[in-house]
C-alpha cells in the first residue's frame, strides 16, 4: 500500500495535508449553512457553488495524492467543477447588480470594453460594444459553453485513455491529447475573457459587494489550478522534475501538483470565508441614482 512505502516525514506530510483537507471541508460546510441562513434564495445557490470551488478541488487532490490511479478521474472531477463555476461567478456578478433587467438599466447606453484579458488585453484598437440584452446573451454563452464542452472532451478523453489511445500531457502531434487539450485551452479563454469584460464594466458599481477580492480569489484558483498543474506535468513529461524511485517524473510531478493545490486551496478556502461573509451594504435603488444625477445636472 502506499503509506507502507513512506518514511516517518512522508507519513507526517500526507497526514498534515489530509487533515488541512478535512478543515477545508469543515469551514465550507458552516460557510454553507451560514449562506443558506443569510443569504436570499436567489443569490444562495450560486454564492454557495462558488464557495465550494477551493474544499473540491482540495478534496479531489487529496484522494489523488492517497490513490494515484485515480489522478485522472480526480483531476477531470476537478475540472468540470471549476468549468460550473466560471459560469457561475458570471451570474454572481449579474445577480449583484439585481438581476440582467436592472444591470441594462443602469447601464443603459453605455458599452462593454472587449479589449481586456485573457485574449485581447493587447487589442486596444478594437471597438466598444453596445451593453443590450443580446450583447450580454452572448457573454452568458461564453461561459456556458465552457461548462457544457468540457465535461464533454473530458468524458472522450477518458473513453481514450481507457482503450489505451490518450496519454496525459502526451503533446506528440498524432496523439488525440494534443488537439483536446488545444480545443480546451481555446475554450477556457473564451470564458475567462467574457468573465473579465463584465467585471471591467461592473467592478465600481459592485465595489460595496467586495467583488474585487472576490474576483481577486476566483482568479487564484483560476492559476493554481489550470496554469501551475499544467506547467509541473508538462516539466514531469519533459523529465525536467528528476524521478525518485519508486516514482517516475510524471508520479512526482502529479504529487507536487496535488500537494501544492492542497495547501493553496485551504487558504483560499478560510480567506473566502472572511470575503464572502463580510457584511456589505446594498446598491442603492437605481431611482435613488437617478434621482441624484439629475440633482448633480441641475446643479450650476
Amino acid at each position: 500500500s502506499l503509506s507502507a512505502g513512506l518514511d516517518l516525514p512522508g507519513r507526517f506530510l500526507f497526514a498534515t495535508l489530509t487533515l488541512m483537507t478535512l478543515i477545508a471541508i469543515l469551514v465550507f460546510i458552516e460557510e454553507a449553512v451560514y449562506i443558506y441562513r443569510k443569504i436570499p434564495s436567489s443569490k444562495r445557490s450560486i454564492i454557495i457553488w462558488i464557495n465550494a470551488a477551493a474544499p473540491v478541488i482540495s478534496t479531489t487532490s487529496c484522494i489523488g495524492m492517497w490513490i494515484p490511479r485515480s489522478t485522472m478521474f480526480t483531476d477531470f472531477t476537478a475540472g468540470i467543477f471549476f468549468a460550473i463555476v466560471i459560469h457561475k461567478f458570471l451570474m454572481m456578478m449579474i445577480k449583484e447588480c439585481g438581476g440582467q433587467k436592472l444591470l441594462l438599466r443602469r447601464f443603459e447606453n453605455d458599452r462593454f470594453t472587449i479589449s481586456t484579458g485573457p485574449c485581447c488585453c493587447c487589442c486596444l484598437c478594437l471597438p466598444r460594444v453596445p451593453i443590450t440584452r443580446q450583447t450580454l446573451f452572448w457573454l452568458k454563452v461564453g461561459t456556458f459553453q465552457f461548462a457544457v464542452f468540457r465535461p464533454v472532451l473530458i468524458f472522450l478523453s477518458i473513453v481514450l485513455w481507457s482503450n489505451d489511445n490518450y496519454v496525459l500531457y502526451n503533446l506528440s502531434p498524432k496523439e488525440p491529447a494534443l488537439w483536446i487539450n488545444i480545443f480546451l485551452g481555446v475554450l477556457t479563454l473564451t470564458a475567462l475573457w467574457a468573465v473579465g469584460i463584465v467585471f471591467r464594466k461592473v467592478r465600481t458599481l459592485l465595489t460595496c459587494k467586495n467583488i474585487i477580492p472576490k474576483f481577486a480569489l476566483y482568479q487564484f484558483i483560476v492559476i493554481l489550478n489550470q496554469l501551475q498543474t499544467t506547467i509541473i506535468h508538462m516539466l514531469a513529461t519533459q523529465r525536467i522534475i528528476s524521478c525518485a524511485p519508486p516514482l517516475s517524473s510524471t508520479a512526482r510531478g502529479s504529487y507536487i501538483a496535488q500537494q501544492l493545490l492542497i495547501m493553496e486551496m485551504f487558504l483560499i478556502t478560510v480567506i473566502s470565508r472572511v470575503v464572502y461573509r463580510r457584511k456589505y451594504h446594498d446598491l442603492e435603488p437605481l431611482e435613488c441614482t437617478d434621482e441624484e444625477a439629475g440633482d448633480k445636472k441641475q446643479t450650476p
